[in-house]
């Protein structure tokens, strides 16, 4: 398992419940750090015997030809659509389309995180190397109250939102829906904004009443999820990508959801969620979700039995080791080797 460091630090190897962790510091920061990082990982990998390479992400997939010559066997995981997604400049775009398609002819299996995902894959000519396995997420079954409160906030009386501020996550129409008029709930906004130098975080502020409270970057698992156990329903406008981490703990949390209307978020979701296309759709079903406790109740039900269904980490994992054993042809020693932790910091280390 690989894990980026920051510039300056010293290279190291440490174990962690059986699992050699290396860390590699890079020079450089931001996407060129991570394009450092990715290379001096395969690098590594190469002076070492494996038999199998999982790599999170095809960002970088051009790299991968260094275990392509080698005759490695390189499983991929090729995320979400990233070259569609509007933050990106035209450049950067253009890199990660060309590195989707690299890493489509490169991999011996790609691993897409939903339906829509494999499809969009097999369009490339590769459909006997595509699998679909989704990612997974916790059962959360309480929360501490006084997570909630430490925010100025009531169980139930609040809608939530966790998501990075960026125009396709449609933070904007989701903060308009809900401020259009006095709700009597407050709205809390999870995520580093900085408007004094974003335009689109200055946009969201502006739009926002009194009853938005932007509680800033939370990172700690317990308190998101304590955030999410309590809220009276989370908020999902993730327009792009495939199975969002985000949005399967928020099923895993219970909650009632509402989303962006699309391919990708109605299969994650399926019953447990009320859907807009627009602003107006939001907030009417905003409205309703104030105006119906047992709607809101049917809704928490349905996201617990999805998760049930499809997104539990068991489940996950077995598909993973699966997956790894069948392209080592070797049987893997214990299941402690691929565990929940593996593939959360794997997932946030590609």
């Amino acid at each position: 398992m690989y894990c980026q460091a920051d510039p300056g630090t010293r290279p190291s190897i440490s174990d962690w419940q059986g699992i050699r962790l290396v860390t590699l510091p890079t020079r450089m920061v931001g996407p060129l750090g991570t394009m450092e990082f990715d290379l001096k990982c395969i690098l590594h990998s190469l002076r070492h015997p494996s038999g199998v390479n999982l790599t999170l992400g095809y960002n970088t997939a051009i790299f991968s030809l260094l275990l392509r010559f080698r005759g490695r066997i390189n499983l991929i995981n090729m995320d979400g659509l990233e070259w569609k997604r509007s933050k990106w400049s035209a450049p950067a775009r253009a890199w990660f389309y060309l590195n989707e398609w690299l890493g489509c002819w490169i991999g011996n299996r790609l691993i897409a995180d939903h339906p829509e995902i494999a499809r969009h894959l097999r369009t490339r000519g590769v459909a006997h190397k595509v699998v679909m396995i989704p990612y997974g997420a916790e059962l959360v079954r309480d929360g501490s109250m006084s997570v909630p409160v430490a925010f100025g906030l009531v169980s139930a009386g609040y809608l939530l939102i966790v998501a990075r501020p960026e125009p396709e996550n449609s933070i904007l129409e989701l903060v308009r829906a809900f401020s259009v008029r006095r709700r009597g709930i407050k709205l809390a906004v999870l995520g580093a904004y900085a408007p004094e130098t974003n335009s689109y975080h200055a946009m969201v502020a502006a739009a926002a009443s009194d009853e938005v409270l932007f509680l800033g970057a939370i990172y700690d698992p317990t308190t998101v999820a304590a955030l999410r156990y309590h809220a009276l329903a989370y908020c999902h406008g993730h327009r792009v990508g495939g199975t969002n981490p985000s949005l399967v703990e928020a099923l895993g949390a219970g909650c009632a959801v509402l989303a962006h209307d699309n391919p990708f978020n109605r299969w994650v979701a399926g019953a447990a969620a009320l859907y807009f296309s627009n602003e107006d759709e939001c907030a009417h079903a905003m409205e309703a979700l104030l105006a119906d406790p047992d709607g809101v109740e049917r809704l928490r039900a349905a996201s617990r039995q999805r998760h049930a269904d499809s997104f539990t980490w068991p489940a996950v994992l077995q598909a993973y080791e699966a997956l790894l054993t069948s392209a080592s042809g070797l049987a893997l020693p214990t299941k402690a080797h691929l565990t929940t932790e593996t593939i959360k910091q794997g997932s946030g280390n590609d």
